[in-house]
């Protein structure tokens, strides 16, 4: 990288020199060794010896330290090609007089979680060397925060490698600090900052160790990437797979083809041992940072006599360079670098795809069309197959360690479980030892893990291990390592998952109250259909009726006259033939009849969903339960049982509030609960939703479920961070969503011959309520009460037109004396209509005789004052 330097150094001081007629560049160069301490002597000699104006260099941000706090007091412009991981907010104040020409470490760290992101590397190793100060330079915390930000991953383990300057035995040392990260279980590396050197004993002795293998994954940062054009091709052989993020360059542009004919040329006549010629970033902000000074000099003029007025042209600077654009703020390289991503394969790398600061993965280094571009890379991948350590191909590295057959995962397995239905371990007939591989393992969960396994896209080989101990302890197991995994009836819950990676669940899960019942019975049971709303209103609904049809039928309907008494029971015999359909009477208003009409409609929706809701009733098992709610549990001091080795016992106590001498645990034979209920040991029992389902399906007849409370599911455990759980999950989603495991569901869980499924999970028809028949109802009484103020109103015209003959008060008495013969007319004859049109009745006049009443007219052709006499007979 240095000898790269000084080429491109060199080419553009040349440049300079040959066409300025008046003023020469001079270059001193010093070898420092990426000693700090080295860095400090040199530059101080630069500056009192040399008297030079400006410094450029320092690849390492430790150097660039120490010389910006020298530089910074004699004031002298320094230009770093190092950069910070942080830029602190007060370093233009502290370092005036320095330029930094390379970006902060936050954009490639956020460049390394956006691929874990992509391949769902949950857990990641960080790898550093230890710089002279003792520490990472601050990639470790921007890097955690990454992490944070963008995706679910995490550091699980950082490796600290101690500077290669103060070690005798660097090969040693490296193997020692991989050995402490052999035993875990994340085989994602990342190589944050290392020196050329132990970047070398890192990688070779990596191999050695079985670490760059398949499943693993290596990355390295700018750092290193940047010096991959640098390094020789053993070395490079020596990375194989590894993904590496360089600072991105133009190669395509005029300048760079020019600069970079004359840089090979002039590169390989002077270090003819070296075997890559071609110019890195290194060699391009080389030259770039000559132009920058170039360009302050001709701007002033080439009086430089003013290091104040040689800095302000300098952060000036606005121009395309061969390392990108160069413009600054705050001392700092405005625009951020654009990332490339390379694959190291055999002895040379590739190029994939780029990575563009506040966009993301690109395939080209535009930042047009961006959002659609990086879309098709997260679904499809980067250009290009990736070559991964150990020659993965068909699939992406887990960055796990993965098990094999020589070391298959170990799955633990409860061996007491509340249903046999789920897990059953059972000693193997075939096999005459008694061990824990020669056991045979059975059940729903055991066959549905089998089946999900198979389902995945590559081999993984496992072998179950009995557990003789609680749920929680085999939580426990899987998050210290004793298991890889644990299968069966595993309940989801929260501060389980603070332990462990559960899978998507593969059945709901709570838990639910399961009391005694009774079959439900009533003497009233005709009346259950309707609600007691409903009755009211059905009731009003026919009274109503009743007096509408008298009251239109009344006036010319023998039928509906007479005494009082045959009134009533004629009208109460119609309305109740009606909802028989059975009704004789002969209705002679066309009125009536549309109120008719409507009402046979309504009866017959009525009876219509009676006589259905009744059957449904009548036909369907309606348990009721002999303890309706918790409160009432509580409040009577009564017994409830469940599962000792369950999660219930403790939400009883600590959420719904039981006592503890009221709970009843119990193991987990079937018949200890059958017992305790029998007994009148316990009240009710609470059980978990899948084990509420086989208790059901066997005493669906004596017992019933109520109360139900919802979990996150049974699923199956894994270690946290293991990117076999999101397979197991998507194997999961893909048995549910083509139907294998609902079939697998149908075969274990199979009803009892009492309990069928259609008996297991009918549910009680709901009553009928009003606002079912709201808009019914509604119709039927407005048309009634239309059709009964169309006759009022007819009346009342036929009174008024007769009112206009006769004057005074004889037009009040005669209407006085109609309304009530109207009322209280028993019986009526037609005998000369035109004897009666005086009196102003409805059309024909009616002339009336009774055996109580007689009305006379004096004289025939009545007065101006017409008289009436009305004369009462026995």
């Amino acid at each position: 990288m240095g000898k790269q330097a000084i080429t491109a150094m060199k080419i553009a001081v040349q440049n300079f020199n040959s066409d300025s007629r008046n003023h020469k560049l001079s270059l001193q160069i010093r070898d420092h060794n990426r000693d700090p301490f080295q860095a400090a002597m040199a530059a101080q000699e630069l500056i009192n010896k040399e008297k030079v104006k400006v410094i450029a260099g320092m690849e390492t941000w430790e150097e660039t330290a120490v010389v910006a706090e020298i530089a910074s007091r004699v004031q002298v412009p320094i230009l770093s090609f190092a950069a910070p991981a942080v830029t602190p907010l007060s370093m233009s104040r502290r370092w005036p007089y320095l330029i930094r020409m390379a970006s902060n470490d936050s954009e490639q760290m956020k460049c390394i979680a956006d691929l874990a992101q992509k391949y769902n590397w949950r857990r990641v190793a960080a790898i550093y060397e230890d710089n002279v100060y003792g520490g990472d330079s601050g990639k470790l915390a921007l890097l955690s925060e990454a992490l944070q930000n963008v995706s679910s991953s995490e550091i699980e383990s950082r490796l600290v490698l101690p500077p290669i300057s103060s070690i005798s035995d660097p090969k040693e040392a490296v193997r020692g600090a991989l050995k402490k990260v052999q035993d875990k279980q994340s085989r994602v590396f990342i190589v944050l900052q290392a020196s050329l050197d132990m970047t070398i004993h890192l990688f070779t002795e990596a191999n050695r160790m079985g670490l760059v293998g398949k499943d693993s994954v290596w990355m390295v940062t700018n750092t290193v990437a940047n010096a991959l054009d640098s390094l020789n091709t053993t070395v490079i052989s020596s990375m194989e797979g590894t993904l590496g993020i360089k600072s991105y360059y133009s190669d395509d542009s005029s300048p760079y083809k020019e600069f970079s004919a004359l840089f090979r040329r002039n590169f390989t006549s002077e270090y003819p041992e070296e075997d890559h010629f071609h110019p890195s970033i290194h060699a391009l902000r080389a030259h770039d940072s000559i132009k920058i000074i170039t360009e302050a000099i001709g701007r002033l003029n080439y009086n430089i006599s003013s290091p104040e007025m040689l800095l302000r042209q300098m952060l000036s600077s606005d121009f395309s360079g061969l390392s990108g654009k160069i413009r600054f703020k705050d001392g700092e390289l405005l625009n951020a670098d654009t990332l490339r991503i390379v694959n190291v394969v055999g002895k040379k790398y590739k190029e994939l795809d780029f990575w563009l600061p506040n966009f993301g993965f690109s395939k080209t280094s535009s930042k047009h069309n961006v959002g659609d571009i990086s879309n098709d890379i997260a679904a499809e991948g980067f250009t290009g197959p990736v070559i991964w350590p150990g020659n993965l191909i068909n699939r992406n590295p887990k960055g796990w360690a993965m098990p094999s057959n020589q070391e298959p995962m170990r799955i633990g397995v409860p061996t007491k479980t509340f249903f046999e239905k789920f897990v059953v371990i059972k000693d193997d007939p075939l096999n005459g030892n008694s061990n824990d591989k020669n056991m045979r393992y059975d059940g729903f969960s055991i066959e549905l893990f089998r089946l999900v396994v198979d389902h995945l896209n590559y081999h993984l080989p496992y072998e179950f291990v009995p557990h003789d101990g609680v749920y929680d302890d085999l939580i426990n197991g899987v998050y210290n390592k004793t298991y890889d995994a644990a299968v069966g009836d595993l309940t989801i819950l929260g501060n389980r998952t603070e332990y462990v990676e559960f899978t998507q669940p593969y059945a709901e899960s709570g838990f639910s109250m399961i009391v005694p019942a009774k079959q439900e019975e009533s003497t009233w049971m005709f009346t259950k259909p309707f609600t007691w709303e409903m009755w009211m209103v059905t009731a009003a609904s026919f009274i109503y009726t009743m007096f509408i049809v008298w009251f239109l039928e009344h006036p010319t309907n023998p039928e509906f006259r007479g005494t009082l008494k045959d009134q009533i029971s004629n009208t109460i015999w119609f309305a109740f033939s009606t909802l028989f359909f059975s009704h004789r009477a002969n209705i002679q208003s066309n009125l009536t009849r549309v109120v008719v009409v409507l009402w046979l409609f309504v009866v017959f929706i009525l009876t219509s969903s009676y006589t259905a809701s009744l059957s449904s009733l009548l036909t369907v098992r309606r348990l009721e339960p002999n303890v309706t709610d918790i409160q009432s549990l509580k409040s009577g001091n009564l017994k409830v049982g469940c599962v000792d080795d369950s999660f219930i016992k403790k939400y009883l106590e600590e959420v719904l509030g039981f006592r503890s001498g009221n709970i009843v645990p119990f193991g987990n034979i079937e018949a200890n609960y059958i017992q305790k209920f029998e007994n009148n040991t316990i009240d009710s029992l609470f059980l978990e939703r899948p084990y509420e389902k086989v208790f059901l399906d066997k005493y669906c007849k004596k017992y019933t479920a109520i109360n139900t409370y919802r979990f996150g599911g049974l699923g199956f455990a894994f270690q946290r961070g293991s990117p076999i759980a999101l397979d197991i999950s998507r194997a999961i989603l893909d048995l549910s969503e083509d139907g294998r495991l609902k079939t697998l569901e149908e075969e274990w869980f199979k009803p009892s011959s009492e309990c069928s499924a259609d008996e297991r999970y009918s549910t009680r028809p709901e009553n009928l309520t009003l606002h079912s028949f709201w808009g019914l109802y509604i119709v039927y009484g407005a048309a009634s009460i239309f059709c009964f103020l169309l006759f009022v109103i007819r009346l009342l015209n036929n009174s008024w037109s007769h009112q206009e003959t006769y004057q005074g008060n004889i037009a009040a008495w005669n209407f006085a004396a109609r309304l009530a013969r109207y009322i209280h007319n028993k019986k009526g004859t037609i005998n000369n209509p035109a004897r009666v049109s005086a009196l102003g009745l409805a059309p024909p006049a009616l002339e009336l005789s009774s055996s109580r009443w007689e009305y006379k007219l004096s004289p025939t052709h009545p007065p101006e004052n017409l008289q009436v006499e009305l004369q009462m007979h026995e």
